[in-house]
């Protein structure tokens, strides 16, 4: 029995977890900053990075007390080595380094995207390989081909903005605050008439998405129809985005020919998405609880085991990855 504490700190949520082997979680602790951000209408990553100073080591004490797990029992530590934000992968990343250097652990850094996608690993049933894995969140849109544990072939990806991005944006028109994508759904869910209908762009040939034509024609047509209600622009925008994700990603399951699909990210879990995706896919569907869609430090103690044997000693010579570009070696991407 190998367990883990893991730290996540990419973004706007301290988080830390036990995980043991990889699949079960006994533990997971998240301290959100939302609040904080929604005065400023997204994430300001200097105020990030001091809230993750403040709220880490609490954080992580809560989730050895909720696990019921002593220092003496852990095996490894493990964090977020990004992508994200730079101040913020710093915090999550050099505490982690601290704790493995004071407790003699080794310590494994985890990209942030195989994270979510490990969070599928936390059920009852272990998905099957090969698997085609749609990340959707605030910051990416990813289809990547799983071929086993940290054996990743990037099929495509958004060219602008990512899904989770484009909810934020389209709340902010509709003056629904920050983050946008929980109110933007309840409110899509109040609509009546249901008629109005949005662009989807399916970038025929390609793998890609592109989010920043439906955001432009939501306020095309928010400035255009000033009494139109809310809700229906909701509504019509939250079925663009999930019919293009759910279609486009079911004709690549299908296409590759893998054993399943997985969803994960912060849009998975989005209720309708969820729901289109089953509906489209030609293969068995796995999607995280919501709890465990969004940023959470178990997902990375789930990506951590199966990255055992490349942990390293703390006083290692190690560096965070702010962008996707910077991703280790093991996330392999398509060669064209």
């Amino acid at each position: 029995m190998t367990t883990v504490l893991a730290i996540e700190s990419s973004c706007d949520e301290t988080a830390a977890s036990v995980v043991v082997d990889g699949r079960r979680a006994l533990s997971n602790v998240v301290a959100s900053q939302q609040e904080l951000h929604a005065e400023t209408g997204g994430v300001v990553p200097e105020v990030a990075a001091r809230q993750h100073l403040r709220a880490l080591l609490p954080v992580v004490r809560q989730a050895l007390a909720d696990a019921e797990c002593d220092w003496d029992r852990l095996d490894a530590i493990a964090a977020t080595a990004g992508p994200g934000l730079p101040g913020a992968l710093v915090v999550g990343l050099n505490a982690a380094r601290g704790i493995a250097w004071a407790r003699g652990l080794p310590l494994i850094p985890v990209d942030h995207l195989e994270g979510h996608v490990c969070a599928n690993w936390l059920g009852e049933e272990e998905p099957p390989l090969p698997a085609l894995a749609l990340v959707v969140s605030g910051g990416h849109t990813e289809l990547l081909l799983m071929l086993d544990h940290g054996r990743f072939e990037r099929l495509g990806g958004t060219r602008d903005d990512a899904a989770g991005e484009a909810f934020d944006k389209v709340a902010r028109l509709l003056d629904l605050g920050y983050p946008g994508g929980p109110p933007l759904s309840r409110l899509a869910a109040t609509a009546e008439e249901r008629t109005l209908r949005l662009p989807r762009a399916w970038m025929p040939g390609s793998d890609d998405f592109s989010f920043s034509g439906l955001k432009t024609a939501v306020a095309q047509r928010v400035a255009a129809e000033p009494d139109l209600p809310p809700a229906e622009v909701a509504h019509a925008f939250e079925e663009s985005v999930a019919d293009v994700l759910s279609r486009k990603t079911a004709r690549v399951a299908e296409r590759e020919g893998v054993s399943c699909l997985l969803v994960a990210g912060g849009v998975a879990a989005n209720g309708r998405l969820r729901e289109a995706v089953r509906e489209a896919s030609p293969v068995p569907v796995f999607i995280p609880p919501p709890v465990l869609c969004t940023d959470n430090a178990a997902m990375i103690g789930a990506a951590a085991f199966r990255h055992l044997d490349e942990a390293v000693a703390p006083e290692s010579e190690l560096d965070i990855f702010p962008t996707a570009k910077r991703r280790p070696p093991r996330a392999k991407r398509r060669r064209s």
